[in-house]
Protein backbone atom coordinates (compact mmCIF):
# COMPACT_ATOMS: atom_id res chain seq x y z
CA UNK A 1 0.00 0.00 0.00
CA UNK A 2 1.46 3.65 -0.80
CA UNK A 3 1.82 6.37 1.30
CA UNK A 4 -0.92 8.92 1.26
CA UNK A 5 1.61 11.54 0.97
CA UNK A 6 3.22 9.82 -2.30
CA UNK A 7 4.00 12.03 -5.01
CA UNK A 8 4.35 10.42 -8.87
CA UNK A 9 5.69 13.04 -10.26
CA UNK A 10 6.40 16.54 -9.46
CA UNK A 11 3.20 18.04 -10.88
CA UNK A 12 1.91 18.83 -7.20
CA UNK A 13 5.41 19.15 -5.83
CA UNK A 14 6.69 23.41 -4.98
CA UNK A 15 10.23 24.68 -3.67
CA UNK A 16 10.38 26.80 -0.81
CA UNK A 17 14.03 28.76 0.13
CA UNK A 18 14.96 29.24 3.55
CA UNK A 19 17.58 30.81 4.89
CA UNK A 20 21.45 31.70 3.06
CA UNK A 21 25.00 30.38 3.12
CA UNK A 22 25.53 27.25 5.79
CA UNK A 23 21.76 27.49 6.83
CA UNK A 24 20.25 27.13 3.45
CA UNK A 25 17.56 24.36 3.11
CA UNK A 26 15.42 24.07 -0.50
CA UNK A 27 12.54 22.74 0.90
CA UNK A 28 9.47 20.69 -0.94
CA UNK A 29 5.85 20.83 -0.03
CA UNK A 30 2.68 19.72 -1.57
CA UNK A 31 1.05 22.94 -3.39
CA UNK A 32 -2.56 21.43 -2.91
CA UNK A 33 -3.43 23.95 -0.26
CA UNK A 34 -2.24 22.48 3.05
CA UNK A 35 1.84 22.93 2.02
CA UNK A 36 2.73 19.78 3.81
CA UNK A 37 6.13 19.05 3.48
CA UNK A 38 7.55 16.46 1.24
CA UNK A 39 10.39 14.50 1.14
CA UNK A 40 12.42 14.10 -2.17
CA UNK A 41 13.81 10.89 -0.51
CA UNK A 42 10.41 9.42 0.72
CA UNK A 43 7.53 10.87 -0.80
CA UNK A 44 8.24 10.41 -4.27
CA UNK A 45 7.94 7.35 -5.69
CA UNK A 46 10.86 5.44 -7.54
CA UNK A 47 8.61 4.71 -10.48
CA UNK A 48 6.77 7.92 -12.42
CA UNK A 49 3.52 8.09 -12.22
CA UNK A 50 1.88 9.57 -15.00
CA UNK A 51 -0.50 13.32 -13.63
CA UNK A 52 -3.40 13.06 -16.56
CA UNK A 53 -3.80 8.91 -15.79
CA UNK A 54 -2.67 8.63 -12.39
CA UNK A 55 -1.11 5.33 -13.79
CA UNK A 56 2.75 4.15 -13.60
CA UNK A 57 5.02 4.68 -16.78
CA UNK A 58 8.07 2.78 -17.70
CA UNK A 59 10.08 5.77 -16.11
CA UNK A 60 11.34 5.99 -12.99
CA UNK A 61 11.65 9.26 -11.31
CA UNK A 62 15.05 11.69 -11.00
CA UNK A 63 15.54 14.08 -8.40
CA UNK A 64 18.09 16.75 -9.36
CA UNK A 65 20.53 17.87 -7.29
CA UNK A 66 22.99 19.64 -9.25
CA UNK A 67 22.63 21.03 -12.77
CA UNK A 68 24.39 20.63 -15.60
CA UNK A 69 27.20 23.60 -15.89
CA UNK A 70 27.10 24.30 -12.57
CA UNK A 71 29.39 23.57 -9.44
CA UNK A 72 27.94 24.41 -6.37
CA UNK A 73 27.59 21.01 -4.26
CA UNK A 74 23.86 20.33 -3.55
CA UNK A 75 22.93 17.42 -1.95
CA UNK A 76 19.52 15.77 -0.55
CA UNK A 77 20.32 16.32 3.29
CA UNK A 78 19.62 12.77 4.22
CA UNK A 79 20.27 12.86 8.05
CA UNK A 80 17.40 15.86 8.60
CA UNK A 81 14.13 15.61 9.33
CA UNK A 82 12.00 16.25 5.73
CA UNK A 83 15.32 15.78 3.87
CA UNK A 84 15.70 19.58 2.28
CA UNK A 85 18.37 19.82 -0.38
CA UNK A 86 21.43 21.84 1.28
CA UNK A 87 24.70 22.46 0.11
CA UNK A 88 27.04 20.12 1.28
CA UNK A 89 30.16 21.80 3.37
CA UNK A 90 33.38 20.85 5.01
CA UNK A 91 35.03 22.54 8.04
CA UNK A 92 32.34 25.31 7.36
CA UNK A 93 32.87 25.90 4.21
CA UNK A 94 30.59 25.39 1.56
CA UNK A 95 31.80 22.70 -1.15
CA UNK A 96 32.05 23.49 -5.12
CA UNK A 97 33.75 21.26 -7.70
CA UNK A 98 37.41 22.48 -7.77
CA UNK A 99 37.98 20.59 -10.94
CA UNK A 100 35.09 23.29 -12.41
CA UNK A 101 31.20 22.79 -14.22
CA UNK A 102 29.68 19.52 -13.80
CA UNK A 103 28.56 18.79 -17.31
CA UNK A 104 25.27 16.30 -16.89
CA UNK A 105 22.22 17.10 -14.69
CA UNK A 106 23.77 14.77 -11.69
CA UNK A 107 21.10 13.82 -8.48
CA UNK A 108 19.50 10.60 -7.23
CA UNK A 109 16.67 7.64 -7.47
CA UNK A 110 14.38 8.30 -4.79
CA UNK A 111 13.33 5.23 -2.06
CA UNK A 112 16.66 3.99 -2.92
CA UNK A 113 19.75 3.34 -0.55
CA UNK A 114 22.73 2.06 -0.65
CA UNK A 115 23.41 -0.14 2.29
CA UNK A 116 26.79 0.48 4.20
CA UNK A 117 26.74 -2.36 5.66
CA UNK A 118 26.46 -4.82 2.28
CA UNK A 119 29.37 -6.25 -0.33
CA UNK A 120 28.00 -6.24 -3.50
CA UNK A 121 29.92 -9.52 -5.47
CA UNK A 122 31.10 -6.86 -8.23
CA UNK A 123 32.36 -4.23 -5.84
CA UNK A 124 35.77 -5.18 -5.19
CA UNK A 125 34.76 -6.03 -1.72
CA UNK A 126 33.46 -2.46 -0.99
CA UNK A 127 30.26 -1.11 0.65
CA UNK A 128 28.02 1.38 -0.08
CA UNK A 129 28.00 4.29 0.55
CA UNK A 130 25.22 5.02 2.77
CA UNK A 131 23.16 7.35 0.51
CA UNK A 132 20.78 7.66 -2.44
CA UNK A 133 21.13 5.95 -5.52
CA UNK A 134 23.26 8.32 -7.56
CA UNK A 135 22.09 9.33 -11.48
CA UNK A 136 23.71 10.91 -14.35
CA UNK A 137 21.27 12.41 -16.34
CA UNK A 138 23.05 13.50 -20.05
CA UNK A 139 19.99 15.03 -21.84
CA UNK A 140 20.41 18.44 -23.14
CA UNK A 141 17.78 20.48 -21.03
CA UNK A 142 19.67 21.78 -17.59
CA UNK A 143 17.04 20.61 -14.64
CA UNK A 144 17.13 22.60 -11.45
CA UNK A 145 18.39 21.35 -8.29
CA UNK A 146 14.81 20.23 -6.68
CA UNK A 147 13.05 19.42 -9.99
CA UNK A 148 11.61 15.94 -10.55
CA UNK A 149 12.41 14.34 -13.96
CA UNK A 150 10.95 11.09 -15.73
CA UNK A 151 14.14 9.01 -17.15
CA UNK A 152 14.67 6.05 -18.80
CA UNK A 153 17.27 3.98 -17.24
CA UNK A 154 20.48 2.69 -19.85
CA UNK A 155 23.17 1.57 -17.24
CA UNK A 156 25.21 1.66 -14.47
CA UNK A 157 29.44 2.70 -13.52
CA UNK A 158 30.75 1.01 -10.57
CA UNK A 159 33.15 3.40 -8.80
CA UNK A 160 34.93 2.68 -5.82
CA UNK A 161 34.88 6.32 -4.11
CA UNK A 162 37.11 6.00 -1.22
CA UNK A 163 36.41 2.91 -0.08
CA UNK A 164 32.99 2.97 -0.56
CA UNK A 165 30.80 1.55 -3.77
CA UNK A 166 29.21 4.39 -5.18
CA UNK A 167 26.91 3.40 -7.83
CA UNK A 168 25.98 5.69 -11.25
CA UNK A 169 23.29 5.19 -13.11
CA UNK A 170 23.19 6.54 -16.60
CA UNK A 171 19.58 7.64 -17.59
CA UNK A 172 18.30 10.07 -20.27
CA UNK A 173 15.11 12.26 -19.24
CA UNK A 174 12.00 10.72 -21.32
CA UNK A 175 11.16 13.82 -22.69
CA UNK A 176 14.84 14.55 -24.33
CA UNK A 177 14.71 14.66 -28.47
CA UNK A 178 17.63 12.02 -27.90
CA UNK A 179 15.44 9.63 -25.57
CA UNK A 180 13.84 7.57 -28.26
CA UNK A 181 17.57 6.64 -29.77
CA UNK A 182 18.69 5.29 -26.32
CA UNK A 183 17.35 2.18 -24.79
CA UNK A 184 20.18 1.18 -23.14
CA UNK A 185 24.05 1.69 -22.89
CA UNK A 186 25.41 0.56 -26.08
CA UNK A 187 23.20 3.02 -27.48
CA UNK A 188 24.52 5.68 -25.80
CA UNK A 189 28.24 4.98 -27.40
CA UNK A 190 26.31 4.36 -30.72
CA UNK A 191 24.65 7.80 -30.98
CA UNK A 192 26.47 9.68 -28.52
CA UNK A 193 30.16 8.57 -28.81
CA UNK A 194 32.75 9.81 -26.24
CA UNK A 195 30.20 10.47 -23.54
CA UNK A 196 30.16 7.84 -21.63
CA UNK A 197 34.13 8.13 -21.59
CA UNK A 198 33.72 11.62 -20.54
CA UNK A 199 31.20 10.50 -17.62
CA UNK A 200 33.50 8.21 -15.69
CA UNK A 201 36.74 10.70 -16.53
CA UNK A 202 34.80 13.37 -14.57
CA UNK A 203 34.33 10.72 -12.07
CA UNK A 204 37.61 9.66 -11.93
CA UNK A 205 39.47 12.85 -11.97
CA UNK A 206 37.07 15.17 -9.98
CA UNK A 207 38.70 14.77 -6.51
CA UNK A 208 42.31 15.59 -7.86
CA UNK A 209 42.43 18.91 -7.19
CA UNK A 210 41.28 18.72 -3.64
CA UNK A 211 44.57 16.52 -2.86
CA UNK A 212 43.31 12.98 -3.59
CA UNK A 213 43.87 10.41 -5.70
CA UNK A 214 41.89 9.41 -8.53
CA UNK A 215 38.50 7.15 -8.03
CA UNK A 216 38.65 3.73 -8.78
CA UNK A 217 36.20 1.70 -10.72
CA UNK A 218 34.55 -2.25 -10.35
CA UNK A 219 34.07 -4.30 -13.57
CA UNK A 220 36.89 -3.25 -15.33
CA UNK A 221 35.80 0.37 -15.29
CA UNK A 222 32.99 -0.87 -17.87
CA UNK A 223 29.47 0.34 -18.25
CA UNK A 224 26.92 -2.20 -17.16
CA UNK A 225 23.88 -2.72 -19.11
CA UNK A 226 20.45 -1.36 -18.40
CA UNK A 227 19.49 -4.98 -16.61
CA UNK A 228 22.17 -4.97 -14.93
CA UNK A 229 21.40 -1.59 -13.60
CA UNK A 230 18.06 -2.22 -12.92
CA UNK A 231 18.91 -5.40 -10.64
CA UNK A 232 21.04 -2.55 -8.93
CA UNK A 233 18.31 -0.57 -8.99
CA UNK A 234 16.20 -2.93 -7.07
CA UNK A 235 18.77 -4.10 -4.53
CA UNK A 236 19.05 -0.35 -3.46
CA UNK A 237 15.12 0.15 -3.24
CA UNK A 238 14.91 -3.33 -0.74
CA UNK A 239 17.64 -1.82 1.37
CA UNK A 240 15.59 1.53 1.68
CA UNK A 241 12.33 -0.67 2.59
CA UNK A 242 14.35 -1.98 5.61
CA UNK A 243 16.28 1.15 6.56
CA UNK A 244 12.90 3.05 6.77
CA UNK A 245 11.19 0.36 8.81
CA UNK A 246 13.80 0.26 11.31
CA UNK A 247 14.95 -3.28 9.93
CA UNK A 248 18.15 -2.69 9.14
CA UNK A 249 18.95 -0.96 12.52
CA UNK A 250 17.42 -4.40 14.06
CA UNK A 251 19.85 -6.91 12.05
CA UNK A 252 22.54 -5.10 12.72
CA UNK A 253 23.57 -5.70 16.47
CA UNK A 254 26.43 -7.92 15.79
CA UNK A 255 28.26 -5.23 13.25
CA UNK A 256 31.18 -2.87 13.62
CA UNK A 257 29.99 0.13 16.41
CA UNK A 258 30.74 2.51 14.17
CA UNK A 259 28.43 1.17 11.35
CA UNK A 260 25.75 0.70 13.62
CA UNK A 261 26.26 4.40 14.58
CA UNK A 262 25.96 5.51 11.23
CA UNK A 263 22.89 3.15 9.93
CA UNK A 264 20.91 4.37 13.71
CA UNK A 265 21.46 7.96 13.24
CA UNK A 266 20.11 7.74 9.61
CA UNK A 267 17.32 5.18 10.53
CA UNK A 268 15.92 7.43 13.52
CA UNK A 269 16.19 10.75 11.77
CA UNK A 270 14.24 9.59 8.96
CA UNK A 271 11.87 7.17 11.13
CA UNK A 272 10.66 10.33 12.87
CA UNK A 273 9.94 12.00 9.31
CA UNK A 274 8.00 8.75 7.92
CA UNK A 275 5.54 8.57 10.69
CA UNK A 276 2.79 6.55 9.39
CA UNK A 277 -0.50 8.59 9.17
CA UNK A 278 -1.78 5.08 9.51
CA UNK A 279 -1.70 2.09 11.26
CA UNK A 280 -2.20 0.00 8.26
CA UNK A 281 0.10 1.94 5.85
CA UNK A 282 3.14 -0.27 4.67
CA UNK A 283 6.26 1.43 2.76
CA UNK A 284 5.52 1.55 -0.88
CA UNK A 285 6.98 -1.18 -3.51
CA UNK A 286 9.69 -0.81 -6.42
Amino acid sequence: MERSSSHGSNSNLQLLHEGEGLNYRMKTVDKNGNKKPISLWHDVTLVHVDPVTNKPTPYLNFVCEIPKFSRKKFEIATDEVGNPIKQDEKKGVLREFKKGDIFFNYGCLPRTWEDPTFIHPDADGTCGDNDPLDVCEIGLKVVKPGDVRPVKVLGVLCMIDEGETDWKIVTIDAEDKWAPFLNDINDVEEQLPGTLEAVREWFRTYKIPDGKPPNKFGLDEKFMDKSYALDVIKECNHAWKELITGEKERKISTMDEGVQKLVRKLSKSNLLSLAFEDEGDAPPTF
